[in-house]
């Protein structure tokens, strides 16, 4: 990068011969970072976005893809050194930017970082350990720090992390098997990612609505590959920049609504049952002792804590309504369309 020196791709063996490989150096692959980026008025989180993609402990080739935007895909061209730099030219939104990334890209195993996350120097280390290690793992996903404006809003509830992008209470404390990862933060091995067609294009996020491709494309890959498993590893940690726009509690309702309308699109295609798997866990633990959490500290004297709980109690209904919602929206249009 010019502001912050060039992001060079060292070949690995070249890497070893300087002493600077990681533990891992005997059977290490090549390694792609793609970051996908959109918007130019989100120019210095990207700098910062491929900075930390480049200092990482281990060298990656960095790419990074940029959705339909050309004079975005100009200064980015222009200003990183090292740094592949490919444009989206076909279906717009996340999931057709990352795919034109991983097309562009030669490493073995795909880490994908968004253009608002800053990874931990150890992050890709941690990410692709256990893809090295174990054949029967498909991919891993990493724990996301939330970066507030200012402080985290006393109101917001930790179990609703995800509303921001961040990692919510209940997830796992240690590496465990889970359904799915986020994009953000994950690595997945090329071949199988390439030969699945990589992420479902027109699903995803694209202007108001998200549908949560991550989700989906994880089901979709193990389901080609029985036997294998998603990991999470709370440990390998990116943290995920919060505007100010996104830490309301407007915000907070919209976004819950949008997830339950995310969560019916993607039961169109993966079932009702896998689209929900973890969410009634999520619902009986998570929420249920989060909001005795709240009731509790309200006892002790915190009277934000009734403001928490609140908020978990009326996330839970907005969620659940924008599924039922979008359900019987899909039921209507799916009868209209064989009636005609």
């Amino acid at each position: 990068m010019s502001s912050s020196g060039p992001c060079s791709h060292l070949p690995f063996d070249e890497v070893y011969a300087h002493g600077e490989a990681h533990e891992l150096e005997p059977d290490h692959p090549e390694v792609s970072v793609i970051i996908a980026a959109f918007d130019i008025a989100r120019w210095s989180l990207l700098q910062r976005a491929v900075e930390s993609a480049c200092n990482q402990s281990i060298h990656p080739q960095v790419v990074v893809a940029i959705d339909n935007n050309q004079i975005l895909f100009h200064r980015a061209s222009e200003a990183f050194d090292g740094v592949e730099v490919v444009l989206n030219e076909r279906n717009r939104g996340a999931s057709a930017t990352r795919n034109t990334g991983a097309a562009a890209a030669s490493g073995r195993i795909l880490a994908f970082l968004d253009d608002d996350a800053e990874a931990s120097d150890e992050w890709l280390a941690r990410l692709i350990d256990p893809l090295i290690k174990n054949p029967s793992v498909i991919g891993v996903g990493g724990g996301v720090v939330p970066s507030w404006p200012s402080a985290q809003p006393k109101w917001f509830p930790t179990e609703f992390g995800w509303v921001v992008g961040a990692s919510y209470t209940g997830l796992p404390k240690s590496v465990t098997p889970v359904r799915n990862v986020w994009s953000e933060n994950m690595a997945v091995r090329a071949s199988e990612f390439h030969r699945v067609g990589g992420f479902r294009e027109g699903f995803g996020k694209i202007g108001n609505s998200s549908r949560p491709e991550d989700t989906e494309f994880c089901l979709r890959i193990q389901s080609e590959h029985p036997g294998t498993k998603w990991l999470y590893d709370p440990d390998a940690i990116i943290t995920h920049h919060v505007p100010e726009n996104r830490a309301t509690f407007g915000f907070f309702m919209r976004r819950c609504i949008a997830e339950g309308r995310g969560k019916a699109h993607l039961a169109q295609y993966v079932g009702r049952s896998k689209a929900l798997a973890t969410e009634r866990s999520y619902v009986v633990h998570s929420l249920v002792t989060g909001v005795l959490t709240g009731a509790r500290q309200t006892y002790r004297g915190d009277f934000t804590g009734v403001m928490r709980s609140g908020a978990i109690v009326l996330g839970g209904i907005l969620a659940s309504l924008g599924y039922v919602t979008e359900a019987v929206n899909s039921m209507k249009t799916y009868s209209s369309s064989h009636n005609t």
